[in-house]
């Protein structure tokens, strides 16, 4: 296909297209791919949020025998019945949040639910505030709605801690929602809870949901995390996201869910009748067997991560230039590299075309994440060690 050509084919695509914005995770993953393509070098990832565990053998074993035993056929579109009791019951005892469940749909993953649920609440006219830095699809999916995606910097002296009355400020008649992730992906905080009851009263009082994206939220290691839609004044304003994904290192099973009022429940499982129909049956055995089954390879990989933070914690202490919030969830490091030279993504660059080492750029996930690069620390323990020592080295170079 020539030039000409490809530009005639580009410009007969839709409108939507053109505004979004390739998240810049991916953008490394992929030149990461390139580099691993192209030389021998050995390359430390710790670009990916991605659980280095497999998933546990009792949910893969439910799987297979579903599987074997016919569950391997259209579901309801919300999902089966007692995997949605299953989810509610966890709610309830892990995060203090009650749904019956009817008013819990089931999605193929997180994304998903975070997108049907702009798709039901948000369109043209309507705007959604969401705090960064923040996960960049937020922005693409709020686009993809036909919204309008108004980003609010957090400030980075208070370690990107929700600042109620900066996020307040920009809740008005025209918000449908407001995106919160607690904890944080890309920083790791988990927000103060009186600040996060704040903002759900200002956006209830403009007749604004909360989407509170809580797929970490097992995953704390400070404190003990409660859902947002546990304390807060209107609960029947909040809807909750949640998945496997990263409590039981089930990324590729791709099951989510999305919890709340029975209207916005009704309306999202509708709309995915028109893109997925139902989630997967085969999963949706191995997410039963996941909630319902032994917890130990929870605690397990939790405990894994909080070493894993506090190691890195330590490895940044001891660098010269570079800070960083300490993470209180998640398996993120939001590492401050703005005294060295260029932006986030050409630091990036540099960290991996010279020392092997594939990291995010904080531009990547807002205007408020420049200077910064995201490190996962969902990689074994010698891996990361290594990262460290590589990315001590170039800023002990550069200095």
């Amino acid at each position: 296909m020539t030039d000409a050509s490809e530009r005639e084919t580009a410009a007969r695509l839709a409108d939507r297209t053109r505004s979004l914005e390739r998240s810049k995770i991916r953008v490394m993953f992929g030149l990461a791919e390139e580099v691993r393509r192209e030389s021998d070098r050995e390359l430390v990832r710790l670009e990916v949020g991605e659980p280095d565990f497999g998933t546990p053998d009792h949910v893969i074993g439910s799987a297979a025998d579903a599987a074997r035993e016919g569950a391997t056929h259209y579901t309801e579109n919300a999902g089966i019945p007692p995997l949605r009791e299953a989810i509610a019951d966890t709610m309830a005892r892990e995060s203090g949040v009650e749904y019956a469940p009817e008013q819990v749909t089931v999605k193929n993953g997180a994304m998903e639910a975070l997108s049907l649920s702009m798709l039901a609440l948000a369109g043209p006219g309507d705007e959604v505030v969401v705090p960064t830095p923040a996960w960049p699809n937020y922005v693409n999916q709020v686009q993809l709605a036909g919204a309008t995606p108004v980003t609010v910097p957090l400030s980075a002296d208070s370690g990107f801690d929700l600042d109620p009355e900066r996020v307040a400020a920009e809740i008005t008649d025209d918000t449908a929602a407001v995106i919160l992730t607690s904890p944080s992906n890309p920083t790791g905080r988990v927000y103060d809870e009186d600040a996060v009851a704040e903002v759900a009263a200002v956006a209830a009082a403009h007749d604004a949901y909360l989407v509170a994206d809580e797929v970490y939220g097992r995953l704390t290691y400070d404190r003990e995390f409660r859902g947002a839609a546990s304390y807060v004044e209107n609960p029947e304003n909040v809807v909750t996201i949640d998945s496997c994904s990263k409590t039981y290192a089930m990324t590729g099973w791709r099951l989510g869910w999305l919890a709340g009022p029975e209207p916005v429940v009704d309306a999202v499982t509708s709309v995915g009748e028109s893109t997925t129909a139902c989630p997967s049956s085969v999963s949706q055995q191995a997410a039963l067997a996941a909630l319902t089954g032994p917890q130990e390879p929870v605690a397990e990989m939790k405990a894994a991560f909080e070493e894993r933070r506090d190691y890195v914690v330590e490895r940044v202490a001891e660098m010269p230039v570079v800070s960083c919030p300490r993470p209180e969830g998640a398996f993120y490091a939001f590492l401050d590299v703005s005294d060295l030279s260029g932006g986030s993504f050409e630091v990036a660059e540099r960290l991996l075309s010279e020392y092997g080492v594939v990291t995010a750029p904080g531009d990547g996930f807002g205007d408020a994440g420049e200077g910064y690069v995201r490190v996962s620390f969902a990689n074994s323990l010698d891996r990361i060690e290594e990262g460290f020592d590589r990315i001590e080295r170039m800023v002990r170079d550069e200095r």
